[in-house]
């Protein structure tokens, strides 16, 4: 039966490239999609699909509801574009200036909507429902999954399932983990307000170029001396910015920075000692700062259970040669938010194909897919529903059972 499952999405590959490069020539950044929804909603509804929009803002939520009761399913794809100006020379280039599919999330949409059609074929096999979770704004924090979830995405459901397809993985390759797998992330402004004067009087000023610098040197010391070493953290400066003459000491500097981390604790820990750090600095030179730190996302953490699933189902229905165990990565997500709700998680299915040029790294301005992998990815959820609702369904019912 799963075999039909498969053939059936194999069959709609040519229109799941049809949907991912329209998408990809039409992309919309996150908290502006106004049209992508409207097609995604447009598309479920043909299938007879239930379909709930304008969840959490922007998002999309169908539900398929099978024949049978039994447990419910969540399968979710994300469809925002980053600010970033395509630089490929295909047919299917980004149509809007400065704005860009550069992270998979046109593949993810259409892989999905495809997933949608094979099962609103399969109602009657089902015993249990499937909630397509269609995603705005998960590149741009605080992100649309808390928003989605807050407005009932999640009601009635138990396990939840995302899927990232990377250029970083090879075509016909799943990468997992289970465990923490993608990192919390976190970022920082640091305002350094000092006393301006002439370069060549520096003992009448309060240099918060020297004080930066200070502050720059010293954060690396939270993870080298203050963290665990068995645990995993980053402190990264991406901006210094103070100044506009070579000769004059300015009065004020800004850094900005972000900080990536798995264990909570340490999350916390490394907060308040790159305030306490920071504040110390400034006052040892006489200098004022403000500090700004926002929480991002927090630490993708996979399920033991359902991780065991995933894997099973793709050892049993495809090829285990075509699983490979992942290192946690300090990337984040805000799928996330889902699995600290409810039990589930979220693996990556390789897209990479150096020949045709989709080998560029996610958020490039040349990066692209190897579509076939859309196909793996739909096989993948389609091969977990069908163990849930399919196959558990079916297992006999023991005395042990009661």
């Amino acid at each position: 039966m799963l075999k039909d499952w498969y053939f059936q999405i194999e069959e709609m590959y040519d229109q799941m490239v049809e949907w991912r490069r329209y998408l990809h020539q039409h992309p919309e950044l996150s908290f502006q999609e106004v049209e992508t929804p409207k097609m995604i909603a447009s598309i479920l509804e043909s299938y007879g699909i239930e379909v709930r929009t304008n969840v959490g803002g922007r998002g999309v939520v169908g539900t398929i509801r099978g024949a049978k009761p039994g447990k419910t399913i969540a399968l979710r794809a994300d469809f925002d574009a980053l600010p970033i100006q395509d630089e490929k020379e295909v047919p299917y280039k980004s149509k809007v200036p400065g704005v860009m599919h550069a992270c998979g999330h046109d593949g993810h949409t259409a892989t999905l909507l495809a997933v949608a059609k094979v099962l609103s074929e399969r109602r009657e096999e089902l015993a249990g429902n499937v909630v397509l979770l269609h995603q705005h704004a998960e590149e741009l924090s605080p992100g649309g999954a808390i928003a989605m979830i807050e407005d009932g995405c999640l009601d009635g459901v138990d396990i939840v399932f995302g899927n990232h397809l990377a250029s970083t993985v090879p075509l016909g390759i799943y990468a997992f983990k289970s465990g923490y797998s993608m990192a919390a992330a976190d970022a920082f402004e640091i305002k350094i307000q000092g006393k301006g004067g002439h370069g060549s009087a520096p003992h009448e000023t309060i240099d918060p170029i020297a004080i930066g610098a200070q502050i720059i040197n010293q954060l690396q010391h939270i993870v080298s001396r203050r963290v665990d070493p068995q645990k995993a953290a980053v402190v990264s400066i991406g901006s210094f910015h103070s100044g506009n003459a070579g000769n004059v000491i300015a009065d004020s500097a800004v850094l900005t920075g972000t900080v990536r981390s798995f264990d909570e604790e340490v999350r916390v820990l490394v907060e308040q000692e790159l305030k306490h750090l920071v504040n110390g600095i400034c006052s040892a030179f006489h200098a004022e700062c403000e500090i700004q730190y926002s929480r991002g996302y927090p630490a993708v953490y996979n399920h033991e259970e359902e991780t065991n699933v995933f894997v099973d189902v793709i050892k049993s229905t495809l090829n285990e040669e075509m699983l490979v165990e992942m290192p946690a990565i300090m990337g984040s997500e805000d799928f996330a938010y889902y699995l600290k709700e409810r039990p589930g998680m979220f693996f990556h299915t390789g897209a990479r194909n150096e020949e045709i040029g989709a080998s560029y790294p996610h958020h490039h301005p040349k990066f692209d897919i190897d579509e076939r992998a859309m196909v793996d990815a739909g096989k993948a959820f389609l091969g977990i529903v069908h163990h849930y609702l399919v196959e558990k369904a079916e297992e006999p019912v023991t005395e042990a059972a009661y």
